[in-house]
């Protein structure tokens, strides 16, 4: 099992705690680090893209000239798609781009990821995260103890209000419960801050 330090919120060493071998010293899957991250990013995609199709344009059904006689091609409607201002064929139309991925595939990943950081030093594990009050002042100098004030992930265990609301001002830096942390989130951040309770939550919960 791999054991890690456990520090207190001014970066001094006031512990260490063993860590499942099973979720922080699992091999590393790049492939299903990317199936992840892209199943991710479809679920937060709006889908909200459409064109107008030929009924729904504005215009006349009015048949423009007689069909037969004239000379020109025939024509019903000037909302036909052929047309200038006309409807559109096969446009886009409002849709949901979330599709269902195995969950030992969800699981698999977050264990890469979290092994992945780990093992590139890039997971402090905090005795907690109790902020004094919830100013973004507070919060800043906090995390620029762990030289982590531009890119961090703070993940705690249940509500921490404080956390919450200091770090929600602050550019590339994100609060989240250890219940909710996924595998974008921690690849999308340099630095992780995880709290004792919440590492000791995730060995259990993942293993």
């Amino acid at each position: 099992m791999p054991t890690v330090d456990v520090v207190n919120l001014n970066n001094e060493k006031v512990g260490s705690v063993e860590l499942s071998e099973a979720v922080f010293g699992a091999a590393v899957n790049e492939a299903l680090l990317w199936e992840s991250v892209k199943h991710q990013l479809a679920a937060q995609r709006s889908g909200t893209a459409k064109t107008k199709v030929r009924r729904e344009v504005a215009g006349s059904g009015k048949k423009l000239w007689r069909q037969k006689g004239t000379g020109r091609a025939r024509v019903g409607s000037v909302r036909s798609p052929l047309w200038r201002h006309g409807g559109t064929t096969h446009g886009p139309v409002p849709r949901s781009y979330d599709y269902k991925l195995p969950k030992k595939m969800i699981l698999g990943a977050l264990k890469s990821a979290l092994s992945a950081k780990l093992r590139d030093g890039e997971i402090t594990v905090v005795r907690d995260l109790a902020l004094a009050d919830h100013r973004t002042k507070t919060m800043h100098s906090t995390l620029s103890k762990f030289s982590a004030a531009n890119s961090c992930l703070l993940v705690d265990a249940g509500d921490n209000r404080n956390l919450a609301l200091g770090s929600r001002n602050l550019p590339h830096v994100k609060a989240v419960d250890s219940k909710q942390l996924t595998t974008y989130d921690l690849l999308g951040h340099k630095r992780v801050l995880l709290t004792e309770t919440a590492a000791k939550k995730l060995s259990e919960g993942l293993a």
